[in-house]
């Protein structure tokens, strides 16, 4: 029976534990999307022997901007920054994978070079707000993209991860969920094309599958992931569209995909134990059962609730978010059965080190911060 804390191979990666770190807007890089130091820091600081870090979505190119203060990997002078954090999260023996990003339609002219209208499958706009430097503006209304410029987003995925190589990282992940990009084109409650991105199944998954395989030519299929939310997601029919996707994904023979499982995102830290939580969705344990490879799954997950996922099959791995924001010893916490720290909301986006590299190991508790045993 698989446990968190044995070893797992995932594509070309060998891992010691199954505690992975997911995916975290920080908003913390430089005024010029470069990687600072003090994101060095924070990285360094959640690394651990045999363990997979999944770095903070990072935009392809300036177009694809819907949260100012995120790093980007859309210039080589980005490289520089980003290999000084692999280079510490390797001297800690640990691996990283880098997620590609592009929001499409969830940004506002604010957040694009020259106050362009942000792009999208179709003009359709998203609800909610994009952040800016200023704070929260409503996302904008989208123009839809000409079939003829959509290589060229493809091809800033590609150079994405080249960039990814030539910075260290072990391999990307390309964030296909929470309706950014590839799923704004995946789903047909956001495209309403009638040209090869649109109309069928099989088109509307074509952007997706275009940039999993540019990374796939860069780094090898073995050393590629994919983000998925199938759940509640705008589409006519989820589980075909979603099936199509799991299936076509498998047979490109990428190490993995990961499922986000919904989660109250605004519930108190430790109100509901672990057995109260709800069971892994059908569309998840849908989607395990068309791919052959290994299966992530992110969304409020503690200790016990990753462990019963693991022992019922429905996952290989768990990516815990919030808390390892709070804990940067998060896989040791774990393992010794020790509390975690409690996180502070007000500090998950921008700012300086206050929230983000000053939470301390539990060896290093010194009483600031209250424990308390909250979800992920």
């Amino acid at each position: 029976m698989p446990k968190l804390f044995t070893p797992l191979s995932v594509g070309a990666l060998a891992l010691e534990h199954r505690v992975v770190m997911a995916p975290l807007t920080r908003m913390r890089a430089n005024s010029d999307d470069s990687p600072s130091p003090l994101m060095r820091e924070y990285y360094q600081q959640r690394a651990s022997a045999g363990g997979l870090i999944i770095s903070e979505a990072t935009p392809v190119s300036r177009n694809g901007y819907g949260f100012a203060g995120a790093p980007g990997i859309y210039d080589d002078r980005q490289i520089d920054g980003w290999k000084a954090i692999t280079d510490a999260v390797h001297e800690r023996g640990g691996s990283m994978l880098l997620q590609l990003w592009h929001v499409g339609r969830k940004s506002h002219p604010a957040l694009q070079p020259n106050g362009e209208q942000p792009v999208g499958p179709s003009a359709i706009q998203a609800e909610g707000s994009a952040i800016t430097r200023d704070g929260p503006i409503a996302f904008s209304l989208p123009r839809a993209l000409e079939q003829h410029e959509i290589p060229g987003i493809v091809a800033q995925y590609g150079a994405g991860a080249a960039r990814a190589k030539a910075a260290g990282f072990d391999g990307v992940e390309i964030h296909g969920a929470n309706g950014y990009l590839p799923e704004q084109f995946l789903l047909d409650g956001t495209n309403q094309r009638n040209d090869d991105y649109g109309g069928t199944i099989a088109n509307r998954a074509r952007f997706l599958l275009e940039i999993t395989r540019a990374a796939a030519d860069v780094f090898g299929a073995d050393r590629v992931g994919v983000r998925l939310s199938p759940e509640g997601a705008s589409d006519s029919d989820p589980r075909a569209t979603y099936g199509y996707v799991a299936s076509a994904l498998d047979a490109m023979g990428i190490a993995y995909i990961h499922l986000i499982v919904p989660f109250d995102k605004e519930a108190e830290p430790g109100a509901a134990p672990a057995a109260d939580k709800k069971p892994i969705p059908e569309s998840i344990r849908h989607l395990r059962a068309l791919f052959s490879g290994v299966v992530f799954v992110s969304g409020g997950f503690d200790k016990q609730s990753a462990q019963a996922a693991l022992a019922a099959g429905e996952a290989d791995a768990v990516a815990f978010g919030r808390a390892f924001i709070a804990n940067p010893d998060l896989p040791e916490r774990l393992r010794l059965g020790r509390p975690l720290n409690a996180y502070d909301r007000s500090t998950f986006y921008g700012g300086g080190a206050r929230g983000y590299t000053d939470y301390p190991a539990f060896n290093q508790a010194d009483g600031r911060r209250q424990y308390q045993d909250n979800p992920a």
